[in-house]
Formats: C-alpha cells, sequence, structure tokens
C-alpha cells in the first residue's frame, strides 16, 4: 500500500519539513538558502520521496533522479518565498483551524485523527511536523484567496462573452507544456528556451514521448505534474496567439513552439465538443467511483495492466469493498485517498468512453474492465440525477471558472516576480536536460 502521505496533494507532499527543525540539523545538510530560511537536504530528499510514492506504478514518465530533484526544489523555493510573505503580510492560521483540518484529512482516509498520527509515526514523520507542514499550505491557499480579492475582477461583459461562445461554438480540451523564461531574459538565456522545447518538441515528433509524460518530465508549469492539463476553454478564453491556430487543429495535434509572456510554449489540443451541449436546461449528472490502472512502458505495459485490473475486479466480485480497493491499488492520486470517488458528473466530462460506460450502468453496479487513454478501469455507478442548469447558474459557473483562469495566470505572474527578487543560493548538484538539443 502507498504511504499515506503520498496520497495527500502533491503540492503538500513538496512542503518538505517545517521551519523550526531547520534549527535543529547541521549546515552541511544544507539544499539551498531562500533569502533567511533553509532548505535541507533531508526535506528535498523526504519531498523527492513523496513524488515518487505518488508515480509509484509509473516512474517511467518521471525525469531521471538529477532533474526530479531540480524540479522539486525549485517548487519547495517557491513554498518558502510564498510562506514568508504570508506571515510579513500577517496572515496566520489558528489551532483551532488547524485541528479541524487534521480532523479532516483523517476523516477522508476512514481514520481517528489518533490512527492518523499512528500512521505518522510508522511512515517515519512526526504529528508535530505533519501539523506545522499542513499549516504552511492553509497559509499559502489563504494568501492566494487574498490575491484574488485583491487583483482579479470578471466583468458581465465577460460573462456575456463566455455565454455566447458556449451556445454557438466548439469547445477545446487542452494541454501544454511551458519553458519559463525569467523577466528580462538574456540572449543566452533564450537561446537555452528555444533550444530545450526544440528538444521536447523533436521527442513528440518522433513518437519518443507521450505529451502528458514530456510534461511532467519537462514543463516548469505548475500543472506538470498533471501533465499539463488544462482543461475545457471556449474560443474567448485562449490567448490570440493560439485561438486562430486552433481552428484548423484535430484531437491529438501540437502546435508551436510559440513564444509568449511567460516563454517557450507547446499546446496539444486533446478533444474538443460542441459548446451548445454545455450549459442551459436540464442535464443528467452521474455520481461514480472508479480503480485506474496506468499500463507501463514496454511491450508487456498494457498486458500487465490488464492483468493487475483483472485481478482486481475479480476480488471486488469475491465480496471486497470497492473503496478499499481503489486506495489500496488505485493509480488516480487524486480520488484514490477518497476510494476512487468521482462526485458529480456529466457524461462527457471524463471523455466519451468513460461516460459511456457510467451511462451504461445501472446505480450500485461495477463495470467490466474496460481502456481509456489514461489506462485500465473499473467504475461503480453510484447515483445519477437530473440537474437543471439555470442561466444564473451557468453565469456563476462561468464567471467562476473566467476568474479561476485569471487567478491561476496572475498568480504565476507574482511567483516569478518574487522569485526573481529573492536571494537564492543553491547548495545541491545542477544536472543537464536531456531534451536539450533534442
Amino acid at each position: 500500500m502507498k504511504t499515506l502521505i503520498a496520497c495527500l496533494s502533491i503540492a503538500f507532499a513538496l512542503l518538505g519539513a517545517p521551519a523550526h527543525a531547520q534549527q535543529t540539523q547541521p549546515l552541511e545538510g544544507i539544499a539551498a538558502i531562500v533569502d533567511e530560511d533553509l532548505i535541507l537536504r533531508s526535506e528535498l530528499d523526504r519531498a523527492v520521496a513523496n513524488i515518487l510514492a505518488q508515480y509509484a506504478n509509473r516512474q517511467d514518465q518521471l525525469p531521471p533522479r538529477a532533474i526530479l530533484e531540480r524540479q522539486v526544489l525549485e517548487r519547495l523555493i517557491l513554498m518558502k518565498l510564498q510562506t514568508a510573505r504570508a506571515s510579513q503580510t500577517g496572515l496566520r492560521i489558528s489551532d483551532q483551524e488547524l485541528d479541524s483540518t487534521v480532523s479532516g484529512i483523517a476523516q477522508q482516509n476512514n481514520l481517528s485523527p489518533e490512527q492518523l498520527r499512528q500512521q505518522l509515526a510508522l511512515e517515519g514523520m512526526s504529528f508535530d511536523d505533519f501539523r506545522n507542514s499542513l499549516r504552511d499550505e492553509l497559509l499559502i491557499q489563504r494568501m492566494k484567496q487574498r490575491f484574488a480579492q485583491s487583483r482579479v475582477s470578471v466583468s458581465d461583459a465577460e460573462v456575456d462573452a463566455a455565454l455566447a461562445a458556449q451556445s454557438g461554438g466548439t469547445q477545446f480540451r487542452l494541454a501544454h507544456i511551458l519553458v519559463a523564461l525569467p523577466e528580462g531574459a538574456t540572449p543566452e538565456q533564450i537561446s537555452t528556451g528555444q533550444t530545450k522545447i526544440d528538444g521536447i518538441k523533436s521527442l513528440l515528433d518522433r513518437n519518443e514521448m507521450e505529451f502528458a509524460a514530456a510534461a511532467v518530465r519537462y514543463s516548469d508549469s505548475p500543472n506538470a505534474l498533471e501533465g499539463g492539463e488544462l482543461g475545457w476553454r471556449s474560443l474567448d478564453e485562449i490567448p490570440a496567439a493560439f485561438a486562430n491556430a486552433i481552428r484548423s487543429m484535430q484531437a491529438g495535434d501540437v502546435l508551436g513552439p510559440v513564444r509568449g509572456p511567460s516563454g517557450f510554449q507547446l499546446l496539444k489540443l486533446v478533444e474538443t465538443r460542441d459548446g451548445s451541449a454545455v450549459g442551459g436546461g436540464t442535464v443528467t449528472q452521474y455520481e461514480a467511483r472508479h480503480i485506474l490502472i496506468r499500463p507501463g512502458q514496454g511491450s508487456n505495459g498494457d498486458a500487465e495492466a490488464k492483468a493487475r485490473i483483472d485481478t482486481l475486479r475479480a476480488r471486488i466480485a469475491g465480496g471486497a469493498e470497492f473503496t478499499a480497493i481503489a486506495r489500496e491499488h488505485s493509480d488516480d492520486a487524486s480520488s484514490k485517498p477518497n476510494g476512487g470517488d468521482l462526485g458529480w458528473f456529466t457524461a462527457d466530462e471524463f471523455g466519451p468512453e468513460f461516460g459511456g460506460q457510467i451511462a451504461a450502468l445501472q446505480d450500485g453496479q461495477v463495470s467490466a474492465p474496460f481502456r481509456t487513454q489514461a489506462g485500465w478501469h473499473i467504475a461503480q455507478r453510484v447515483a445519477a440525477r437530473q440537474a437543471n442548469v439555470s442561466d444564473d447558474n451557468r453565469r456563476a459557473q462561468i464567471r467562476e471558472s473566467i476568474g479561476q483562469r485569471k487567478l491561476e495566470d496572475e498568480w504565476d505572474r507574482y511567483l516569478r516576480e518574487m522569485r526573481g527578487e529573492a536571494f537564492v543560493d543553491i547548495r545541491t548538484g545542477n544536472a543537464a536536460d536531456p531534451a536539450s538539443g533534442g
């Protein structure tokens, strides 16, 4: 069974040891100095180990250890900067709020708080370190909420435009790979970035790597470990640099490299759908859970994944609890801690193959194993309902969606500025990027 800590979010996995623990560690264990704070080598090792645990059945999708360490270290640096900035602005997380969050995490994992404490001890993490790391995560979330209130606004005109695009146009599910450039990049930095993005594009063109795997390995975007997934967008929600070209693309096509404000990007059109089918009226929603087994690389990878999913399906047929099997074996890190629960969704939300399987089931029924682009699944339909999507609800959903995308763009820019202004002294080795030079 994967560790409990590996089942938490990637962001939490990267938080590492709390600042108070750093003061008692020897200097030779320092991985980086960040302004007046430290990142310990042990902190970096633990964060890398948590990522490896989350990718236990698909570590072939991760970069070599040296490059993964560099990527994780950069994220740890950003987290140190964010928690320091949050504290400077007077943000605090009360003990009562922290206790409530800890209880929620325990409940999600079907544990009591005391059982959670025992599980953490078995995994080599003290309960105090766990609480302090969780406090840091909540602090960053609160700072981001305050940032959104002061920096992000969505006008009625933007909502109207998005509604019009939904009602009559095509929507596009996108993914991207970013090779970031700093503000005021030098010609040498630009040339290095161009070489790296060209190398990544060459790997894709030669079919040596799937786009999602390349995003995990090489992208500098915060969503890299999610395969660069950007979700569904209408044309008015896509930057002008891409919008016109996307009109003529087919599902699976990759656009770029394109130079943008953040650096060089590759953009993949994953799939399209009719915007008029999304929105008003009554829609059928399903509640379901699933177990995902991702195939490994090699000629036998798919067959081995199919054999595993068949075994799990047989165990469920023999009386094993679906949620327990999902928590122990599923490769879907986001739904695994909740027993594979996907919540309420429409039939097309996770793609036609998955939606079709759910629609064909009766409530409570478990599917036979089936294949999608993500891998092999077993799904259990929990319930179905007819949901009325009123104009007010649609406008609220669209406003929230636009606001979230604006927030991510502004937040990424804010983090780059923060990183550029900070004093950072990296004490661990750097590795060459295998994508460079293609």
